[in-house]
């Protein structure tokens, strides 16, 4: 019974994740998007319930690889590895794209340490706080104290 249960959660998950993320994402996060001409199938310029229990109904069939009408284990696993490598590939456009400096197409090592050499010295600032050009083990665990009560997110919004 829990097993049942957990693979009708992770296919509701699958089916629903992509869909509600495409109509309300900012093009940042997880998962496909859907763009609203996708999901208005009649093209009327409105979304009906039908338009998305068909639109999620095909995302179903799509991870369904051998037609059963159920989602077993490895065709989930299947479903997530390729949403993972869609994400992967992004990325690296994404790095290629923001880091590339010479349009070349690859990354040098000047190319990838560039930013990072700046971000470097901005940290080694914040956290070296007797200014000896070295973190002591007292500051890099205030730094950890400090960094766990900002949060995740914004430490890495403030680094960007």
């Amino acid at each position: 019974m829990k097993n049942s249960m957990l693979m009708s959660s992770l296919a509701i998950a699958i089916v629903l994740g992509g869909v509600t993320q495409g109509v309300a994402g900012s093009g940042k996060g997880h998962g496909p998007h859907h763009s609203f001409e996708e999901l208005d199938a009649n093209g009327d310029g409105q979304i009906s319930r039908e338009e998305m229990a068909g639109h999620m109904q095909k995302r179903f069939e799509g991870a369904d690889a051998n037609g059963d009408g159920n989602l077993t284990r490895d065709e989930l696993v299947e479903k997530i590895k390729e949403r993972k490598a869609k994400k992967a590939e992004k990325y690296a456009d994404h790095m290629i794209e923001k880091h590339d400096a010479n349009g070349d197409g690859v990354l040098s090592t000047e190319e990838m340490t560039a930013k990072r050499d700046g971000r470097l010295e901005k940290m080694f600032a914040k956290v070296d706080a007797d200014e000896n050009g070295t973190i002591s083990a007292e500051e890099f665990e205030a730094m950890k104290k400090h960094h766990g009560k900002k949060g995740h997110k914004k430490d890495k919004a403030d680094s960007e």
